[in-house]
């Protein structure tokens, strides 16, 4: 008996964790002090400021722990379990689209006596959970017991546009549990990482899918990013128009409503094509396939693999079944759709106009600046142009963010948070654009047009470098451009 305990034992070791360890013991207070750019004003941050969160010992002498609790960090603290000592941390990876992050400590003494806790499977719905971690408002470690409540896709709100597969409890999830684990069974079964204020009782945490594709992904020491299917997939429930497709009624099949222009897909792929099995999930009419007794979006069935990975894909095109191969890839032309971490805004400043990239975290520091036009049209162009004019769809649309005072702007009418369309004729894809249009003209003055409205400003091309240093210096700015 006593060696079949052993055995079993060092099983659970191999696996990373053995029962019977208190699980808090791997437990890690996270201290983070950040400081993010200020978007509307891009050579400018905002003051440091400091967070909580908490983390946890995996395998290799690392911590995860949510990409949200380190992001934009100046300086990370981690604490043991009842040990006030601080060590400092750094980030070793990092993975936004899924709100993961991997921690490294510079002394690795501070791993001595913490067992790597080890990944469990999905939990099933009606089944008991404990969630542990350092909520705000206290130093010691909390323990939540809760129940899963449900299983479905759904917002990740560090990001703000993706879908990924999460697990609701009643268990509850404040700021500073992000990052901790959710046990069940010794084993960690996923990663607490956000709430919704309107739901009482109601957390969310990251579930062992989504955190072993991350640790995959990562093994070449390189991360990807999250693999997408480059395509929009909508229900198909109406009756007239299946039997004008020529579908069977069987309840399967969900239709491509859009392609991202800028992936393989576009060329596997079509508008209109009815997606009847992704691998080996059949897709419903409802545009859901059924994962581990539940029932989420589709999307899931092209979740679960690396970007580069192949993905069967069986549709209904022209009357007839095919069978096509989806390559994933991980999106990067959306970045600027959703929140942005840890890189610094791209910006530009000549004449004191202030050129900066257009952005969701431009329009929300930016505020309720310039009219109701304007603000409709930068909506538009971030986020519905590359749906609906793809061809028209910019790399990097760039604003006039803001005209710093001086002589040389003084007749400007224009005043900033408006979309710049061409500068001398050079149309706008992104930031090194418009640098290139000034650098290159050879006119006494420079004319820049901006979109939607057919307005323009001109600029005395000699007199505006002339005074680019001083207000420079003027306006604290240290530098004229950041790429």
């Amino acid at each position: 008996m006593f060696l079949k305990t052993v055995f079993t034992c060092l099983a659970f070791l191999v696996a990373g964790t053995c029962l019977g360890i208190e699980p808090e013991r791997s437990v890690i207070q996270i201290l983070t002090y950040r400081q993010s750019p200020d978007w509307s004003a891009p050579w400018r941050f905002d003051v440091v400021q400091r967070a909580g969160g908490s983390g946890f010992v995996i395998r290799g002498k690392r911590i995860m722990t949510n990409a949200h609790v380190v992001s934009w960090a100046r300086q990370i603290i981690v604490r043991k379990y009842q040990d006030a000592k601080p060590y400092a941390a750094k980030v070793e990876f990092v993975a936004h689209d899924c709100d993961l992050a991997i921690l490294t400590v510079e002394d690795e003494s501070f791993f001595d006596g913490l067992p790597a806790l080890g990944f469990g499977d999905l939990p099933k719905v009606r089944s008991t959970v404990i969630t542990y971690g350092y909520p705000a408002g206290g130093e010691e470690i909390s323990y939540t017991r809760g129940v899963v409540s449900r299983i479905e896709l759904s917002p990740y709100s560090h990001i703000g546009n993706r879908r990924l597969l999460t697990v609701q409890t009643d268990a509850a999830i404040n700021p500073g549990n992000s990052g901790g684990p959710v046990v069940q069974d010794d084993r960690v079964v996923g990663v607490a990482f956000q709430g919704i204020k309107s739901l009482e009782g109601a957390g969310f945490f990251i579930p062992p899918q989504v955190i072993q594709r991350f640790l995959k992904d990562i093994e070449d020491k390189h991360y990807d990013g999250l693999p997408l299917a480059g395509a929009g997939i909508a229900s198909l429930q109406n009756p007239a128009y299946r039997a004008l497709l020529k579908l069977p009624d069987n309840n399967l099949g969900a239709r491509v409503d859009r392609i991202r222009s800028k992936t393989h897909t576009k060329n596997v792929l079509r508008a209109d094509d009815v997606i009847l099995k992704i691998g080996e999930f059949a897709v419903a009419s409802d545009a859901t396939i059924l994962f581990q007794s539940n029932r989420v979006f589709c999307a899931m069935g092209f979740q679960l693999g690396q970007s580069g990975d192949s993905v069967p894909v069986q549709l209904w095109r022209d009357g007839k079944l095919q069978d096509v191969t989806v390559t994933l890839e991980a999106a990067v032309d959306d970045q600027c759709e959703g929140n942005q971490f840890d890189v610094e805004p791209r910006y530009f400043v000549f004449g004191g106009l202030v050129f900066t990239q257009l952005s969701l975290d431009y329009l929300r520091d930016s505020g309720r600046e310039g009219s109701e036009a304007t603000a409709g049209e930068l909506n538009y162009e971030l986020f519905f142009r590359n749906r609906e004019e793809p061809e028209l769809a910019r790399e990097e649309p760039v604003v006039l963010s803001s005209v710093l005072t001086d002589a040389v702007n003084a007749n400007f009418i224009t005043r900033g948070r408006v979309l710049v369309d061409r500068i001398n004729g050079i149309r706008i894809e992104k930031v090194a654009d418009v640098i290139r249009a000034f650098a290159s003209s050879t006119n006494t003055h420079d004319m820049i047009e901006f979109g939607g409205r057919g307005s323009f400003e001109t600029l005395d091309h000699a007199e505006a470098v002339r005074a680019n240093t001083k207000i420079l210096k003027t306006y604290g700015i240290t530098q004229d451009r950041h790429l």
